[in-house]
């Protein structure tokens, strides 16, 4: 046996911090999991998050941090705004009267953000409207930008359940022909 199986010499200071350092992880593991269904379970927020929930790829992290770091969504006038906040928009630089785009900002909510950021990695999987999304920025764009165009359009959805107070409902665009747009019930004309 080769590698972490067996070990010729491990110094007792060593397995002492490793004992350690497992047991702390262990407590804060347990304090996290109460927090969070303490938090799930508060008046103030259980409604809410439950709508938030509804959103296919939205689980009680997520939600949790969009409701905690947003507060009250009303005070977001535009789904640009709340991107804005949520560091989600490029920063903007002003310099003889160009405006110049470049990456997006820091300087917003570094931890809605990274909420956002990693749960758009993997709520295409669940969301057909966001793998659309994904699927669209991905054909033109590199997968950052991909990823970063669907944390966009997540938060419009969470803004849109969080503002109406109702599950989210999935609509998807409708296909289209080279004709024109597909009717999904034919047309019924009156007889002249």
């Amino acid at each position: 046996m080769t590698g972490l199986n067996k070990l010729d010499y491990m110094p007792s200071s060593v397995a002492n911090l490793m004992r350690i350092s497992r047991t702390l992880m262990v407590s804060f593991r347990e304090v996290e999991s109460r927090l969070v269904r303490e938090l799930v379970r508060h008046p103030d927020l259980k409604s809410r998050l439950q709508s938030l929930m509804t959103i296919p790829g939205v689980g009680e992290i997520t939600a949790l941090t969009w409701a905690l770091e947003t507060c009250e969504v009303e005070r977001f006038p535009s789904i640009s705004k709340a991107c804005s906040y949520c560091g989600l928009t490029s920063a903007q630089k002003n310099s003889a009267g160009k405006d110049q785009r470049g990456p997006i900002s820091k300087q917003r909510n570094k931890h809605l953000r990274t909420t956002l950021i990693e749960t758009s990695k993997m709520a295409p999987q669940f969301n057909p409207a966001l793998a659309l999304v994904y699927e669209q920025q991905r054909q033109s764009a590199d997968p950052n930008c991909a990823t970063l165009e669907v944390a966009r359009k997540l938060v419009a959805f969470l803004m849109a359940v969080d503002k109406s107070g109702k599950d989210f409902e999935l609509r998807l665009p409708k296909p289209t022909t080279a004709a024109g747009p597909r009717l999904s019930t034919p047309e019924v004309l009156p007889v002249p």
